[in-house]
């Protein structure tokens, strides 16, 4: 007979929105990485100041890069981690590692040694602790995963309103490396705290009155297999494929965001400055938006979706630059991304069941590092070559069409799945 568990002294039904919130705080902490370019113009004033030379607003903005590649690098590499010790533990790990990171940048005397302490070791410590809430979330929903997950992250797409606020206010008071040092203490204390009730659900254990589809169809899983038989799969490279599109589409508008507001729709610096905060609730609210949909009319339909979204917006700000096209392509832009760092993780739960969830999720958010890394150097290169980011825009919606197609032929439940050998949960932590 299934074990009828109890969390926070709830039954599960219940309870289980309780890890959602946990894991919402989690993502908010670790989506602090965000806010980095409220810190880009006083690291370049204090370097610039200690090293007597002049450090550019570009050297600073290095560590930021080098910190969403090493982010990349750790998702797959943790994964195993948390199906062997547990969310939990890895939670715990990547938390203090994270909060390091914050902590050891306060004493960097030169952007380079930023790369270190904070690129490479708060990089590794988000990748680290990213995986195992939203693993928990994809388990304890079997009946709204896609939602679930969403609302997840919607921590990490909101983080920036949060956090950028809060180091503004430091930096002003107390000086940049000292709020390195107040953001590594306070994250690593809230992150380890959340942790702490995190768990997996008994094995087969699912809410009450649910009873799973048939398989390849709603939330049901087409298969449960591992890593190894994922990549063996066409639905694992059309899924890659799309989520690097949707990253990259996204990505590019972070990354360029104020200067093409103030470049191309003549919109002022300040007001600009106000919109990226804009930007990012639309960030936010995409997860559980598309998550939700992703749950309602199947993960295909709803990246088709966003490909036309994302398409539709670059033609508009494309063909009609101007404030009320800036602000509306970029809400969409902005939002789509936040749609598929929802519809990926329900994505691969759907296609590839949750037997080895963090490992096969783990390889495919790695569409993300290589979004992270193309979406910004096509802009700059489009930039340089041209003199203007309007370029950027019809590059965007042609790939956008190509993620469609890819979408609509490959992104669907397996036809066959070789066989896979399940991964067992961390004992004590089910």
């Amino acid at each position: 007979m299934t074990e009828t568990p109890t969390i926070f002294g709830l039954p599960a039904e219940r309870g289980r929105w309780g890890l959602i919130a946990l894991g919402l705080l989690i993502n908010l902490c670790l989506g602090s990485i965000y806010s980095w370019s409220v810190f880009v113009a006083p690291l370049a004033a204090h370097f610039t100041a200690a090293l007597g030379r002049e450090v550019t607003a570009g050297e600073v903005l290095l560590p930021f890069s080098v910190f969403l590649a090493f982010f990349a690098i750790a998702m797959p590499l943790a994964g195993k981690y948390i199906e062997r010790y547990g969310p939990r533990k890895v939670t715990v790990a990547g938390g203090l590692l994270t909060g390091l990171g914050w902590l050891l940048a306060s004493t960097a005397t030169s952007v380079e040694a930023l790369y270190v302490v904070y690129g490479v070791i708060g990089g590794l410590g988000v990748g680290i602790a990213y995986g195992a809430p939203v693993a928990v979330a994809a388990r304890w929903f079997p009946d709204r995963r896609g939602l679930a997950v969403g609302l997840t992250l919607l921590g990490f797409g909101v983080s920036a309103f949060v956090t950028a606020n809060a180091a503004g206010a430091l930096i002003a008071a107390y000086g940049v490396m000292t709020t390195f040092a107040i953001f590594g203490v306070v994250l690593a204390a809230v992150l380890v705290i959340a942790a702490l009730p995190l768990r997996f659900p008994p094995a087969g254990w699912h809410p009450a009155g649910w009873s799973a589809p048939a398989p390849g169809t709603g939330t049901a899983p087409a298969c449960e297999c591992d890593r190894r038989a994922m990549l063996r799969t066409g639905t694992f490279y059309g899924l890659f494929a799309c989520y690097f599109v949707g990253c990259l589409a996204g990505l590019t508008a972070i990354s360029i965001a104020k200067p093409v507001g103030t470049e191309v729709a003549g919109v002022d610096a300040g007001l600009a400055t106000l919109l990226v905060g804009f930007f990012a609730i639309f960030n936010g609210a995409g997860r559980p938006a598309f998550g939700g949909l992703a749950d309602r009319i199947s993960p295909q339909k709803t990246a088709m979706l966003t490909f036309g979204l994302i398409a539709a917006a670059s033609v508009l700000i494309w063909l009609a630059p101007g404030v009320p096209a800036y602000v509306v392509s970029f809400a969409v832009l902005w939002g789509c991304l936040g749609g598929w760092l929802a519809i990926a993780p329900a994505a691969t739960a759907s296609y590839f069941g949750t037997c080895d969830y963090p490992r096969c999720y783990g390889v495919v958010f790695l569409a993300y590092g290589a979004g992270a890394i193309a979406g910004p150097q096509l802009a700059g290169f489009v930039r340089t070559a041209t003199g203007t980011y309007l370029g950027v825009f019809p590059l965007v919606a042609v790939l956008a069409a190509v993620g469609f197609a890819v979408a609509w032929l490959l992104m669907r439940p397996p036809a066959s799945v070789p066989a896979s050998t399940p991964v067992p949960v961390a004992a004590g932590e089910e």
